[in-house]
């Protein structure tokens, strides 16, 4: 039956082999169990409840990937758009409903333009190094995030930012969890960011039971307690989304736009690990990926998480083997099974246990730095700004916007402005009016 459904001998590989791969992109993506809840647990939402649908919805998606779609990956909440939501959406809305209810909406469009031409004209219409630039942006962003909640990076009335109390058991601990996962990492451990929380944990409650206040302890008892209501709550968000219909577009294109190219981002880079073959120029079945991970997204909203992408720690199981659908279906299963823990994981899981993982994460995906072309200073700039304004602005979306007016801007100046697509000058339009009306 799984030769049938999976194609394993025509792929080269086993059932074993499959097993195994999907295994380890559980172990390479399990963190999202821990960080993400943190994340939207910022935002007012209830933490066990996010931390139990997300390990839900990660496994259902997939599973639907790997059995629709023959694909070796998983789906799981982006830390990117978890980021957008928790830290830029929510505090403008001042609802997490309204987030929600935008994430649904985003899917919702998300799953239109995967079957039409639309998706290559969205791909085709957006500089690649814009698409770099964002990418990296929010590897900062995410790095950031990982810092500040640890408390190693806190506010300072004269210098803007300084480094935390390293008296405090907290920081220390953040600091030793990320200086273990970087070596790790570099090791070429498998799994290193796995491992690196792991220890991180391990070495906190030695530390707690030794008596140093502030470390996480072993639970005395489980909050079981969650509620998957927030189907009902999406229409809550609409007075949120209706205040502002400028912002509120933004909003939406802000989490289609990052779901979207981080989506066909992966998918690409997975399809070059597995050499598949190429159909009149497109990836095999990408359309049929695209609407899973969108489908995913509408589902997940509702269940109360931010928009759902295709993990890049799939490649991670490609790389001891995966080959098919079986390796998705197996991390999915895992997933699932994650939930009977998930209320011993929130009771050890602190900032300073995520800090590792998401300092880890944002190098990683900052690592395309080296693919932006800082020779041509129309792209240093709009690149650099991009960057640097997500950090700043602590603002996904305003990252994205101030790095597409400053392309356009230099595009004009440059006598380049004909070369720019009409979808450009559109969002710039939108762009403007948001920055007007809420300053």
């Amino acid at each position: 039956m799984l030769e049938k459904i999976f194609h394993l001998k025509a792929n080269r590989t086993t059932v074993k082999t499959e097993m195994i791969a999907g295994l380890t992109t559980f172990l390479s993506a399990g963190y999202i169990l821990a960080v993400v809840p943190t994340m939207l647990s910022a935002a007012g939402m209830n933490k066990i409840s996010v931390m139990i649908a997300t390990a839900l919805i990660s496994g259902i998606a997939s599973i639907a990937m790997g059995l629709l779609a023959n694909y070796p990956i998983a789906l799981g909440p982006g830390l990117g758009t978890a980021a957008l939501f928790a830290f830029t959406v929510v505090p403008q809305l001042k609802s997490w409903q309204g987030a929600l209810l935008a994430v649904f909406i985003a899917g919702l469009l998300f799953l239109m333009i995967s079957f039409t031409g639309i998706r290559k004209m969205m791909i085709d219409a957006i500089p690649n190094q814009l698409k770099l630039a964002i990418g990296v942006g929010i590897g900062f962003f995410i790095t950031f995030i990982g810092l500040k909640n640890s408390g190693i990076i806190v506010a300072h009335p004269s210098n803007f930012v300084a480094f935390g109390s390293f008296k405090d058991p907290q920081v220390l601990l953040a600091i030793i969890g990320v200086l273990i996962t970087l070596a790790l990492i570099s090791k070429n451990v498998p799994v290193a960011i796995f491992w690196g929380m792991l220890v991180t944990i391990v070495i906190g409650l030695i530390m707690g039971l030794c008596g140093v206040k502030g470390m996480p302890m072993l639970p005395t008892h489980f909050n079981t307690s969650f509620d998957f209501s927030t189907w009902g709550a999406l229409k809550d968000g609409i007075p949120a989304l209706l205040k502002s219909i400028p912002n509120t577009l933004i909003i939406i294109f802000s989490f289609f736009f990052i779901d979207f190219f981080d989506t066909a981002g992966t998918l690409v880079t997975v399809n070059q690990r597995l050499e598949s073959c190429i159909d009149e120029g497109e990836e095999k079945d990408i359309n049929k990926a695209l609407a899973i991970d969108s489908t995913a997204s509408i589902i997940g909203s509702g269940m109360g998480v931010s928009s759902m992408a295709t993990l890049v720690e799939s490649t991670s199981g490609i790389e001891v083997g995966g080959r098919t659908g079986l390796t998705a279906v197996t991390s999915g299963l895992f997933f699932i099974a994650s939930m009977i823990i998930a209320p011993f994981i929130e009771s050890l899981i602190t900032p300073a246990v995520t800090a590792p993982a998401l300092v880890a994460v944002g190098i990683l995906m900052s690592r395309e730095l080296k693919n932006i072309q800082w020779d041509n200073f129309k792209f240093a700039a709009s690149c650099m700004l991009t960057i640097l304004t997500m950090v700043l602005s602590f603002s996904i979306s305003n990252g994205i916007a101030v790095g597409f007016l400053v392309y356009t801007v230099i595009s004009m100046m440059t006598g380049e402005s004909k070369k720019l697509h009409p979808i450009i000058w559109i969002l710039d339009i939108l762009f403007l009016l948001n920055f007007y009306l809420i300053s």
